[in-house]
Parts: C-alpha cells; sequence; structure tokens
C-alpha cells in the first residue's frame, strides 16, 4: 500500500503470478469518528487458451443446401472475438446468404460453386493479453446438381418454434435469428403486441441481428423474427425479459446533527427482483453492532432522535439482488460548534453593471447557522425579490446597478453564538464598443483602416488586442495598430479575411469583426452577393448536465457579411427528424454556451444568416444524451369545472415533450373543499389531462393543484387555483315581481334577487318571459308567441320595449346559471293604455259627379284603442299651370303622322325616278345642250351623255362621247345609263323615256370600271326637291 494512501498496488512484473492475486478485494478507512469501506473490487487474470486440436473432415455439400462451419474458440477472459479469413489473412466476404453469428460460427443459407475453398479460418483474438489464436483450416467442396432444387426457410439458429432471454437494465440486447432456403431468405423482426423502440432499436448482419440499447423493463416481451422467400415463411418467437441490478432512487446522504437534534438517513434504491436494503454502522451489520438509543431501523431508514455526540458513525446502505448490489456510505457527524465564517473578512467583489453579483459568505457550525445579509453599517436585513440567497450563504444580486455599491454584512448564529463578516462591493460601466469595425471592399494595393472606438470605465485599464481570421495579426510592418483603429498599408490578397477587435478588462471582455474583401484593380467585375455556405465542423464542448458549449467554423459568407447564426437542435428521444430553435448569436461569434434540459437526446445545427438569405443548415453535430432528472414544472392552466352536479372535472395543460426531464411522466392531483377539509386528497394518475371526482355536493369550492412527477422523484410544490364542482338547475324563482307602465309601448320589471346559495351555480343572470295575451280594442286571442329578454349579472330590474298599445300581457321571470334556467315566477298580468292609430287601410272615391263624390275607406289595421272618430281633410286643385306640349300625348301624335306622311313622299318620288315616269326628255336636252355632245343617232337609238338639271357637274376638261358612243362612268354621276338595266332605252312616240327594261344586262364594253348600282337614297332626295 503506498504511503499516506489507500491505494494498494500489485506489482506481478518482477515475479510472481497474476493467479495468486485472484480474489475479491474491499478497503475500509477507519478513524476515530467510524468506518467507511468500498465496493467490492473482483481481480481476476486474463485468459487466452489455445485451440484444441481436432481432426476436421472436408465438407461436401450439394449446391443450394446449408451449410454451418463451427468455430467454438477456447474460453477466455474476456471473451475473445472472432472473426473468419483465408491464408491471405483477407476477411472472407459476408452477405445475406453468408453471414458469422454471434457464436462465431460461419452460416451459409444455401451454397454456391465459388464456395469452394479449402482456407476458411476462424481466429479468436484476446485483447487483453493481445494474442490472436487460429483454427485449423476448414475445407468446403460444392458438389453442383442440375437443376437445383429451391427450399422454403428453414431457421438454423436459434432452434425450435420459441426461445428465451434474459437481459439486465441498461445493457444491450442482442436477437439472432438466421435462416436457411434458397432463395436467400429475407428477415424481418416485430414485437407481439407492441412496436420495437424507436431510437434506440438497430439492425445488424444484414437484418439477422435485431439490437436495443439501454434496455428497460419495458423491453420485456414477445420479439418474433421471420424468414420468407417466395416458396414461404417460417418464424421463431424469442421471450424476452428485462431483469435490473439495483439502482439508486435516494442515495443516503452525509448528516451533520448537533447534540439533541433529530435527522434520518434514507436509502431507496430500485431493481428486479426488487433489492433487499440491509444497513451497516462502520463496516458491521447493524444487528450485531453496538446499540444506540438514538436510532431506529425502519427498512430503508434510520431515524435518529435526540442525537448525541456518541451517535457519530459512517453507516453503509448494502441494496442487493441476484444480479448486483449498491453501497453507499454516509457520514452522520454529531457536532456542538458555535459559528465559524471563511470567507475572508473585508473581500473586496467588483462586478460589471447589469450582471449577477455573487457575495460568498462559506460558514460551519453546527446545529446549522442561520443567515442573514444587511447592507451598509446600521442597514436593515437584505429581503425580496431583488435579492436571492442560497443555501451555501452566498448572496446573488442577480442585476446589479451602481446604486448596488458598498458594504455588505453577513451575519452567521446558531444557539451556541454569533459572528459576523463584511465584504466590499463595487459595481463598474460595463465596456462598450461605440464605434465598431466596419466591412470593406479594397483594391490591391489600396489601403485600409479599421475603427475600434470604447467606453469604458475609468478605475479598469482596457487592453486592445486585433486578430486576422482568430489568429494573430500577422508580422508585418504594412499593419500599424493605433489607439483606437487597425491600418493596412498596400493591401495585397493574402489580407483578404475577417479582422476582430477584442477589448479587456479585468471584469469583462467585449468583441466586435468586420470583413475585409481584397478586389482586382479596375476595371472590377460586379460582385455577386449569395446567400452564405453553411457551418461546418460543428463541436460540443464542456458537457454538463443542464449546459454544453458549441463551436463551429463559419462557411463563405459570399460577399455579404454574416449577420448572425441561428441555432437549432432535434431530439432524437422525443421527435427525430423535427429542428426547434435555439438560439441565436451575432456572426462574429462562433462559439455559444447553450442550455439543456435534462433527458433529451440532443443533436446541434447551425444556419448562417446575411442580409441575401439563411444558408443551408450545417450537419448536425454529434449527440448528447443529457441526464434524467426531476421535473422542472408543473402543467398549467389547472381547471377545475364539474360537468355533473355531483362531480369536479380537473383538466390541465400536460407538460409537452422533454419538458417531463425523464421517464415514467405522471401527474399528483390533489384537492379539498375550501374551508370545509383541512386534508388534502390526492391521486396519481398516468400522463392525461383530465381527472374526475365523483360524489361531491353540488357547486362548492375546491382548492385544486397538479404536480409532475416522474421516476426520479417530484417537481416543486405547484400553486393552488379554486374551482367549483358541477351546478346543477337553480331552485327558486325570482319574487316580488313588480312591473311599471310607462307609456303605450315600453314597461319595466322590477323584482327581488334570489338567494345565492339557492342558485346552486354561477350566477349568469335573469331571463324574463312576456307575451301578449290579446288586444283590448279587438277582444280576439291569436297564437301566443313568447319573447325572451336576458339581463346579465346579479340586475333586478329591466325594460320591455316594443309592446302594443292597448294590450293585456303576461309576464314571469327566471334566474340563470351556467346549468340552465330555474323555475318561473308566478305570471304577472299588466295591460298597456291605448296609443295612436295606424293610418286607414286603403282610400277611393266612387261616383264622381260633377258637384259631388263619394269617399270609402277601411279601419286601421292596428287600431290601438277605441275608435272615437275620423278626421277628413281636402283642399281644391284648380289652380292655373304651365303645360309642357312637348310632353301631351296629342302632340306626339301628331308629330308621328306628320313624320309619316314625310316617309312616304320620299319613298313615292324615289320609285317615280327610278321608273323613269313621263316627262319631256328633249326639252331637257335643248336646255342642257352641249356643242361638244354629238347628237342621238336615230338609226340605233342610243344617245349621249346625259346630266341632272340639279347637279349642274360640266364635263371634264377634254371630255368627249366615244366613237363607239360608250359611256364612261367617271362623265357623269346621274346619267339614265346608269338607273337602267341596259343601254339601249326606248321612247314613246310623244319622246317620252318609257319605264319598261329588258331583262338583258348586256352592256356594250367602256373604258375603266363600269358600275350598276342604284342610286343612294341622297341623290334621290336631291332629285325629289
Amino acid at each position: 500500500m503506498k504511503p499516506n494512501s489507500g491505494t494498494l498496488v500489485i506489482n506481478i512484473m518482477n515475479g510472481g503470478k497474476a493467479e495468486a492475486y485472484e480474489g475479491i478485494y474491499q478497503c475500509t478507512a477507519r478513524n476515530e469518528r467510524g468506518a467507511a469501506i468500498s465496493n467490492n473490487i473482483v481481480i481476476r487474470p486474463s485468459r487466452s487458451p489455445l485451440w484444441t486440436k481436432e481432426k476436421l473432415e472436408p465438407n461436401q455439400v450439394r449446391e443450394g443446401d446449408s451449410l454451418v462451419l463451427h468455430c467454438r474458440p477456447p474460453v477466455g477472459l474476456p471473451p475473445p472475438i472472432i472473426f473468419w479469413m483465408d491464408n491471405a489473412f483477407q476477411r472472407l466476404p459476408q452477405s445475406e446468404r453468408v453471414s458469422q453469428g454471434l457464436n462465431g460460427d460461419l452460416y451459409f443459407s444455401n451454397v454456391q460453386p465459388e464456395d469452394t475453398r479449402e482456407d476458411y479460418i476462424c481466429y479468436a483474438r484476446f485483447n487483453h493479453t493481445q494474442t490472436i489464436q487460429q483454427k485449423q483450416p476448414i475445407s468446403v467442396k460444392v458438389l453442383s446438381t442440375k437443376p437445383v432444387t429451391e427450399r422454403q426457410p428453414v431457421l438454423l439458429t436459434p432452434t425450435g418454434s420459441t426461445s428465451n432471454k434474459v437481459e439486465l437494465r441498461g445493457n444491450v440486447l442482442l436477437l439472432e435469428c438466421i435462416a436457411a432456403g434458397l432463395p436467400t431468405p429475407v428477415i424481418r423482426w416485430i414485437k407481439e403486441g407492441g412496436e420495437l423502440p424507436a431510437n434506440r432499436t438497430f439492425f445488424e448482419n444484414f437484418k439477422k441481428t435485431l439490437k436495443i440499447i439501454d434496455v428497460s423493463e419495458a423491453d420485456s416481451g414477445n420479439y418474433k423474427c421471420i424468414a420468407r422467400n417466395i416458396l414461404g415463411s417460417t418464424h421463431h418467437v424469442i421471450s424476452v425479459t428485462v431483469k435490473a441490478a439495483p439502482y439508486w432512487i435516494t442515495a443516503p446522504r452525509n448528516l451533520v446533527l448537533s447534540p439533541g437534534e433529530d435527522g434520518m438517513l434514507i436509502c431507496r434504491a430500485n431493481g428486479n427482483p426488487k433489492p433487499h436494503i440491509s444497513w451497516l454502522t462502520n463496516g458491521v451489520p447493524i444487528a450485531i453492532a453496538p446499540e444506540d438509543p438514538s436510532r431506529k431501523v425502519d427498512g430503508d431508514t434510520i431515524i435518529f432522535s435526540d442525537v448525541q455526540e456518541r451517535s457519530s458513525a459512517v453507516y453503509q446502505c448494502n441494496a442487493s439482488n441476484e444480479y448486483g448490489y449498491l453501497l453507499a456510505n454516509a457520514f452522520v457527524n454529531v457536532l456542538a460548534e458555535p459559528p465559524r465564517i471563511l470567507t475572508p473578512a473585508s473581500k473586496l467583489y467588483q462586478v460589471i453593471a447589469n450582471t449577477p453579483a455573487l457575495l460568498d459568505c462559506a460558514y460551519f457550525g453546527s446545529p446549522k447557522p442561520e443567515i442573514e445579509w444587511f447592507k451598509g453599517v446600521k442597514g436593515s436585513i437584505l429581503r425580496g425579490n431583488e435579492y436571492v440567497f442560497h443555501d451555501n450563504g452566498t448572496l446573488e444580486i442577480p442585476v446589479a446597478q451602481k446604486d448596488s455599491t458598498g458594504t455588505y454584512t453577513c451575519v452567521a448564529r446558531n444557539k451556541l453564538g454569533k459572528i459576523q463578516n463584511e465584504v466590499q462591493l463595487e459595481v463598474k460601466d460595463p465596456t462598450m464598443i461605440i464605434k465598431q469595425p466596419e466591412y470593406k471592399v479594397i483594391q490591391r494595393a489600396g489601403q485600409v483602416s479599421f475603427e475600434c472606438t470604447i467606453k469604458h470605465d475609468p478605475t479598469l485599464i482596457p487592453t486592445v488586442i486585433w486578430l486576422k481570421d482568430n489568429g494573430e495579426l500577422p508580422d508585418d510592418e504594412r499593419f500599424l495598430v493605433g489607439k483606437d483603429n487597425l491600418t493596412i498599408m498596400n493591401v495585397t490578397d493574402k489580407d483578404d479575411g475577417t479582422y476582430t477587435c477584442i477589448i479587456n478588462t479585468t471584469l469583462d471582455s467585449v468583441s466586435a469583426s468586420a470583413v475585409l474583401t481584397v478586389v482586382a484593380a479596375p476595371p472590377t467585375p460586379a460582385i455577386i452577393y449569395a446567400r452564405p455556405n453553411p457551418p461546418f465542423d460543428l463541436e460540443l464542448t464542456g458537457q454538463l448536465e443542464r449546459s454544453i458549449e458549441l463551436s463551429w467554423i463559419p462557411g463563405d459568407e459570399n460577399n455579404s457579411p454574416i449577420t448572425n447564426f441561428v441555432i437549432e437542435y432535434e431530439d432524437g428521444l422525443h421527435e427525430p427528424g423535427v429542428w426547434h430553435y435555439q438560439t441565436e448569436v451575432p456572426g462574429t461569434q462562433t462559439t455559444v454556451q447553450l442550455k439543456l434540459s435534462p433527458y433529451v437526446n440532443y443533436s446541434f445545427r447551425v444556419i448562417a444568416v446575411n442580409e441575401i438569405g439563411r444558408s443551408q443548415p450545417s450537419e448536425p453535430s454529434e449527440q448528447y444524451l443529457t441526464k434524467a432528472a426531476n421535473p422542472d414544472e408543473n402543467p398549467s392552466n389547472v381547471q377545475g369545472i364539474g360537468s355533473e352536479p355531483d362531480n369536479l372535472v380537473i383538466t390541465w395543460e400536460s407538460l409537452k415533450g422533454f419538458q417531463s426531464n425523464g421517464p415514467g411522466l405522471q401527474y399528483k392531483v390533489s384537492w379539498r373543499q375550501k374551508d370545509f377539509d383541512d386534508e388534502w386528497t390526492s391521486v396519481i394518475v398516468a400522463n392525461v389531462s383530465k381527472y374526475i371526482v365523483s360524489g361531491t355536493p353540488t357547486f362548492v369550492p375546491y382548492e385544486i393543484k397538479v404536480q409532475a412527477l416522474n421516476d426520479l422523484g417530484y417537481a416543486p410544490e405547484p400553486s393552488e387555483v379554486i374551482g367549483h364542482s358541477g351546478e346543477d338547475l337553480p331552485m327558486v324563482a325570482p319574487s316580488n315581481v313588480q312591473v311599471h307602465v310607462l307609456n303605450s309601448t315600453l314597461a319595466k320589471v322590477h323584482w327581488d334577487p334570489v338567494p345565492l346559495k339557492t342558485v346552486r351555480g354561477h350566477l349568469q343572470g335573469y331571463k324574463v318571459y312576456y307575451w301578449k295575451v290579446q288586444s283590448l280594442s279587438r277582444r280576439s286571442r291569436r297564437h301566443v308567441e313568447k319573447k325572451i329578454l336576458t339581463f346579465r349579472g346579479n340586475k333586478t330590474f329591466g325594460m320591455l320595449p316594443g309592446l302594443e298599445p292597448y294590450s293585456s300581457y303576461k309576464l314571469n321571470v327566471r334566474v340563470v346559471n351556467g346549468k340552465g334556467e330555474g323555475p318561473a315566477s308566478p305570471d304577472k298580468v299588466f295591460k298597456t293604455p291605448e296609443g295612436v292609430p295606424s293610418s286607414p287601410s286603403f282610400l277611393k272615391i266612387t261616383n264622381p259627379t260633377l258637384d259631388s263624390l263619394t269617399l270609402e275607406w277601411g279601419s286601421p289595421t292596428h287600431p290601438n284603442g277605441v275608435l272615437t272618430s275620423y278626421i277628413l281633410k281636402f283642399q281644391p286643385t284648380m289652380a292655373s299651370r304651365q303645360v309642357d306640349i312637348a310632353t301631351q300625348g296629342w302632340f306626339i301624335g301628331l308629330m308621328c303622322a306628320v313624320a309619316l306622311l314625310i316617309l312616304i313622299l320620299l319613298i313615292v318620288c324615289f320609285i317615280r325616278r327610278n321608273k323613269g315616269g313621263k316627262y319631256p326628255v328633249k326639252e331637257k336636252e335643248d336646255a342642257h345642250a352641249d356643242p361638244e355632245i354629238q347628237p342621238m343617232k336615230e338609226d340605233d337609238g342610243t344617245f349621249g351623255e346625259y346630266s341632272d338639271a340639279e347637279d349642274h357637274k360640266p364635263l371634264k376638261k377634254g371630255s368627249r362621247t366615244p366613237s363607239d358612243r360608250t359611256v364612261k362612268k367617271e362623265d357623269s354621276d346621274d346619267s339614265l345609263v346608269d338607273y337602267g338595266e341596259g343601254v339601249n332605252g326606248q321612247f314613246n312616240e310623244d319622246g317620252s323615256f318609257i319605264g319598261q327594261y329588258s331583262g338583258k344586262k348586256e352592256k356594250e364594253p367602256v373604258e375603266g370600271n363600269e358600275s350598276s348600282e342604284a342610286p343612294s337614297p341622297v341623290n334621290a332626295m336631291n332629285s325629289f326637291v
């Protein structure tokens, strides 16, 4: 054993055999206060025995048959690692058809000709002794047969239809199924009556091995492997039982008591089977240890009462079952010590404003001293939400301000004495960068300057450091570091990068970064701005139960500085594949401290953001599983509302996802009748969000609280809420109902409120039912249509509008709660007075004469009372008035007749002109003689060009009738040729033109285009005029 140490050293390097030291060791540490013992330490020497020699016969097997090559390695300590190789020390290829089992044997589902070889060699590697043992080579010869017979699956291992497997909690469960068959069978795994656990299930060896990590009791059950090919299937059921070595629920903790005090040691463990708890004191079973009247053993608890100094001892708790044991030491120290403060006197604390300040007051004493803090020489005791008092005596000011500066006094006292200590607190102004370096783009050979102007507390001395790409600045005279700037002369391409200004004081540190982009001299191509590339090389460090540090390397920012990084996380245990927002940091920061929740399998990824947009997410980081813990919070939105008169429905919003902080999430639901019950009634329910309490009185208040718990313990004590059991219909009707009629259409109703205890629910208001019984003027009843008015709250009156005058009404009043309406009050009858009648239903004139007429009218629809008379009003209407002729019917008719006559005249004239009529053509020709026009020839009856007297259109200069006597259209717009159907006209004896035309349409050729169109109505009108 090493001097001044409890370490035992066994050295066999200088001789001796390891087997001589094989056994179980236990360390005992003892002093005058007691004895502590260690866990048992088992020492066993490693073994790597040789393979037993055996004669191996060659294996001859037909093509398509199955084959198993047995390895049967020697038993070593620890067990060897098995693998198959050939003579060239090359691993034999494995596949769905050929694979190695968990026992080391090599299985062929079916053999193929290429499996023929003489060097199947099994190797066993003993890692602890660093040796490898080799089995003799095995020969396999495959006999080819045609055709090869296909076979349905048969299991090679395990055999039979069922088997059993026992595994310990927290271990890795391995289940194996290897099948023979041709074609090669495919293996599939299911769990009968359940699902394979997500995120903990893996398939290995071409799905022939099912692997479940970190097994628990919930993984017990029947697992079925199914082997299938095209010819059929077979299966095997493995019944898995998960046992558990003891594990702590509550381990005993050291206990410091003063004489006369009480206390207890608790030792709680679980396991399968349930572990046995035994106690020892100073390494001796407590049953045979010296008696101590101050202690009492109660199963897993030792209760101490009125202890004395002789009661000091070391107690051991042993929890054991057939699969293991736990041992824990707990020192019970009975001391009578006055308080002592261990923090140095007048210690100076300096913090930055708006950050936490922690003032220490380390103390010792028995009984445990009470700690109080004061500020100033004659200050009062510190209390309130602005301070946090820790159990170790530390005073925390969560957000220290400048006025927090001063002297603080810590006072420790118990029944044996009192002591105090003063410390000083100084709050400094934070260091700030008031002008940060900015992103710069500079051409080669140019000059660039980054500014970094700071403001700091005058009592703190800042130091400024400049970095390039998170490293030191190059040792180059071109880099000039000033008081508040960095200048780079004659910039080159290698100066491209990120420059960071860091300001450090003894209390804080701030930094800012800017990117320098070096570009070529003009002409400079356009800069392409794009989203940044994703960060990479994510690394997790500083792993703690509730925090971890994540760091990364930014990707290329693509000419647009990264403004910030977004960190997301995935919970592989509860929501695999779903990414949640965690936090974000400035673009100059590449590390972040992340807060974690218990019982979450974290993966992180980072997204870079610039002005263009967001990058693709980085590759996920490695996973980090936090330990389970008690829930930190309780369910929210706790309510108690009854659904029936004799129950109370307690509801809440369940904790989401990782808020459970561990497995086995449940809820402790507690209730008691307010101002009636002293004790709480509690029940623990599964992870649900509702519990119904039956058999409650109707509508009474209850105090309710819902507390979360899991396998590790309870959440903090929840706050109480007030709920009510179920409502029932109100018991009584409003009384003393009175009606005051205000006018013929409005009345006011009054009532006395019902006693609140008879409402039996939340008072919602009162409903007034009223209806018209009959009209007093008609004395006729009609269908009763009840109307309802609702008055919210505890009102005692209401107005009834829209009543009909001179009518009889009835009403009643009912109280309303959340369940419904109570009984109606007795019907109250009231009448409305007479009102103004409506107008007569009609008025008409009959039998009019020159000096008289008769008027008839109908009774009003709503007389609204007893009719006494009618008033008739009239006035003369013979006054002179102007008449608009244009609007009179006779004038409009006259105008239409005139227009019709004009239209008929136009049509007649048009017809006469087309038909030729009888008028002297010769006179027309004489009146408009033209020396240039040749006279008409008598032999053929043709004639020269004729112009209408009204047109007065001269012939064009130089115009002549052609020798062939054809007429050009352009010479006249209104020739008779144009009106006729042919060029040959006929005359009567008196020379008038005959209005009969030949049906022929033969025309002599003309020069230019010719038209036979009829005259337009305009021409016809001109001719008429």
